[in-house]
């Protein structure tokens, strides 16, 4: 009988103890300093814009500094796709986002003021050792497309996730993986 009630008692302190650490428990988000430097890799883009081109292959370069009490993210994305399927168009995009620390920890802001019926509106967040860049736009017919960037710190880089959804709905995911190459 003793035996019984102590074995209660065990799991309602291991219990008890359990929910107190709370947030504590779980793992803490990384400081931004932890994701600046360099990387280059390669991924594959599956869309449904395309039918002859459902599948490609992007090379990427991502850098990410610091700015101010922010950072800058750059990024160059080659790609392999349009024209001949056996001999595809290749095409580079560069883009450059800032951002600025907001009021809450692990959250950032644009560092540009900007209407999504107009541009894109971006942000940025932390959640453990990912870094989430999200960049909103409006299109003229009123429909609205979001970019998702995760971009999660590994053993030796980066891995890469990014999900284009436009009006609800997913249209393109890449998987990259990218090496650091430089602080």
């Amino acid at each position: 009988m003793m035996v019984k009630w102590v074995s209660r008692w065990a799991v309602l302190l291991v219990a008890l103890v359990g929910l107190s650490a709370g947030p504590a428990a779980a793992a803490e988000n990384l400081p931004i300093s932890a994701f600046f430097g360099e990387f280059q890799g390669s991924g594959v883009s599956e869309t449904t814009d395309s039918i002859y081109f459902a599948v490609t292959q992007r090379d990427m370069d991502v850098t990410i500094r610091p700015e101010g009490d922010g950072f800058t993210v750059n990024w160059v994305t080659v790609t392999r796709q349009s024209g001949d399927p056996n001999n595809p168009n290749v095409k580079r995009k560069e883009r450059s986002l800032t951002f600025k620390a907001s009021a809450l920890p692990g959250i950032f802001k644009g560092a540009d003021k900007v209407d999504p019926m107009t541009g894109d509106y971006y942000w940025a967040r932390i959640s453990g050792n990912s870094l989430f860049v999200y960049v909103m736009t409006v299109g003229d017919d009123g429909k609205f497309q979001v970019q998702v960037y995760e971009r999660t710190l590994s053993g030796t880089g980066m891995q890469l996730r990014f999900t284009r959804i436009r009006d609800g709905e997913p249209v393109r995911t890449v998987d990259a993986k990218l090496v650091k190459v430089a602080d």
